[in-house]
């Protein structure tokens, strides 16, 4: 790769060598890191050779020639110039020498592990790969500092949205209690409970794997997994986005479900007095703010009263 990236640096490469490079600077981190290094060389010699009075063009044109005259077993003659020639190879070799040794010394080592907790804010964070993760109050998520290797993993524990940036080369890989979520780009939201794992999908296709079950998911689709059982489904709401637009989307919502995830935000027991008045539908937007405007909204709407009790909430 040294001998492409030189003619590279003259200008000597083909269409087919270019995209060469290309392919391989996307590969990976340390592959942009060695190129940059590369340059930084190139450039330091290029800046030399007015102090060491050779061009870099015409010595690695010079330092080639040498290279290809001297085969294995033959006799080394003397040529008019052997100082110049020694001269040429001299700086060539410092070049390549200095190149490895401070690629040696710049290479990363492994990733540093972080460790985010939302506690009682939710939270937003642009990954080393620029993917953007909202993380929802009580949880907590692992990352590298960078992402090494041919994944991006990382481990969360609680509920977050995934936006994450394209990278068909660099799969992206989410594991939350026994489940993988796997990706290349795409934006989804994942919320475990106990033993339990959902992942509903906003956009792009995602892979939600346990030991050997595969579970593809397209945009509106979502998935329970749960003591090794897969319940696959459509979405029908976007509640489960609250946490990240700060309001309550009820579109042609019936009441249950709203009462289900309003307990689950507050931390509230309301109940429904009967399975009727369950099942009618309400739709409107409410801010994520307080309950108690939330269940006046639910009232007025339906005509319902609203009783409450200790540790109790009862729509009648």
């Amino acid at each position: 790769m040294d001998e492409l990236l030189t003619k590279y640096m003259l200008n000597e490469t083909t269409p087919v060598e270019n995209e060469t490079i290309s392919r391989w600077l996307e590969q990976s981190e340390d592959n942009r890191r060695y190129f940059n290094h590369f340059k930084l060389i190139w450039d330091t010699a290029r800046n030399l050779k007015t102090e060491s009075k050779l061009d870099p063009e015409t010595s690695w044109a010079e330092f080639k020639q040498l290279a290809a005259n001297v085969k294995p077993g033959a006799t080394v003659r003397s040529i008019s110039q052997p100082k110049r020639w020694l001269r040429v190879a001299a700086v060539w070799l410092a070049i390549f020498g200095c190149a490895a040794l401070i690629y040696t010394l710049n290479k990363p080592g492994k990733p540093n592990i972080l460790t985010l907790q939302s506690n009682n804010a939710v939270k937003k964070i642009t990954l080393p790969d620029s993917s953007v993760v909202t993380l929802n109050k009580t949880s907590q998520l692992v990352y590298p500092d960078r992402f090494a290797g041919n994944t991006r993993e990382i481990n969360l524990k609680g509920e977050a949205f995934f936006d994450v940036a394209h990278d068909k080369s660099k799969p992206f890989m989410i594991h939350v209690n026994s489940v993988t979520v796997r990706v290349v780009g795409t934006s989804f939201n994942i919320k475990s409970a106990g033993d339990s794992t959902e992942v509903i999908v906003e956009t792009g296709i995602v892979q939600v794997i346990q030991q050997e079950v595969e579970v593809r998911l397209k945009p509106r689709e979502k998935v329970m997994v749960k003591s090794g059982r897969f319940k696959k489904g459509s979405t029908q709401d976007d509640l489960y986005s609250y946490y990240r637009t700060q309001k309550f989307v009820a579109n042609n919502t019936p009441l249950w479900r709203l009462v289900e995830v309003l307990n689950e935000v507050y931390h509230a027991n309301i109940v429904i007095d009967n399975k009727k008045l369950g099942n009618r539908v309400i739709t409107t937007t409410f801010k994520a703010d307080s309950l108690d405007n939330i269940l006046k909204v639910i009232k007025d709407t339906f005509g319902v009263e609203i009783i409450r009790k200790p540790h109790l909430i009862i729509i009648k």
